[in-house]
């Protein structure tokens, strides 16, 4: 609960609540264990875990608040620092450029498409999809994403995240990656869109190192994280204009609750927001 290597309050509550039903086997004298317990020990067995003494879930969100959405010129800063690594890297004439331009689209796309970490390893080039509304985007109008985050004891949950106007810049990169670069690598009939060098699909694992180490290579907080570009992305859908419930559907949210805890505005837009409900309430400010 204290200290430099402290657990998060839902971890602990998970440990408690763990241990609370293990009680509650232990005592339900469906299972016999209260007579067993007497008749060996002299003893019954009896709950010890309950609400005054337990890790209450108080607050809807319980995430690190250090961890928040990127600022517009972060994600410049950011996104130019990767182009600007495959280009240093291509010149040297060193191995690595295709491993560098493959994560810098693992990035973009994570960013553009709003998402999670295991939904973008997971991906793969049947996964890539033609948005009907918009013909010259190909095959990558939108993404198919086959393994959402589940809920408990469920499978995996699908959705369709259709490409944006504002985000249509990652395309391209997209597209040159899968039509020129990954081909390079000879992955044969290998499924995954973002395979390795020897032809395997990138881990979580190496998806988080490589983004902290890329990060701070930027000079950005260490604190943000791969997800964070996930809050940035529902967060701008919000200032884009875009409706709640497509902002729902496109992050894969079962409950609009959850979407409002990933948007953050800016300052910018709540001016901008405010100064529009003046003038549709007051009129239009008169000029001097």
């Amino acid at each position: 609960m204290s200290g430099s290597q402290r657990l998060a309050p839902s971890t602990i509550r998970n440990y408690h609540l763990t241990l609370r039903m293990f009680c509650d086997y232990l005592t339900d004298p469906r299972y016999e264990w209260p007579t067993v317990c007497r008749d060996r020990f002299g003893q019954v067995p009896t709950q010890v875990c309950h609400e005054w003494n337990t890790v209450a879930h108080l607050n809807d969100y319980e995430g690190n608040p250090a961890r928040r959405p990127l600022s517009y010129d972060e994600l410049q800063a950011l996104f130019d620092f990767l182009d600007e690594r495959v280009d240093r890297v291509a010149r040297s004439g060193r191995k690595g450029a295709l491993a560098a331009m493959r994560d810098a689209e693992m990035i973009k796309t994570a960013y553009a498409f709003g998402l999670r970490r295991n939904e973008l390893c997971r991906l793969e080039i049947a996964d890539l999809r033609p948005n009907p509304h918009v013909a010259e985007w190909g095959t990558y109008g939108s993404v198919h994403v086959r393994y959402g985050k589940a809920v408990r004891g469920g499978v995996p949950r699908r959705r369709t995240v259709l490409s944006v106007p504002e985000f249509d810049w990652a395309i391209e990169g997209l597209r040159q990656w899968v039509e020129e670069a990954r081909p390079l690598l000879n992955p044969g009939d290998h499924p995954a869109l973002w395979v390795t060098e020897r032809l395997t699909r990138v881990t979580l694992r190496y998806l988080d190192k490589r983004f902290n180490a890329l990060r701070c290579e930027a000079g950005l907080d260490p604190a943000l994280t791969l997800h964070c570009l996930r809050h940035s992305y529902v967060t701008h859908l919000v200032e884009f204009g875009y409706p709640e419930r497509f902002v729902q559907e496109q992050a894969g949210h079962a409950f609009a609750s959850t979407t409002a805890i990933y948007a953050s505005v800016s300052n910018d837009f709540k001016h901008q927001t405010l100064r529009a409900a003046l003038a549709r309430v007051y009129g239009a400010p008169k000029e001097d």
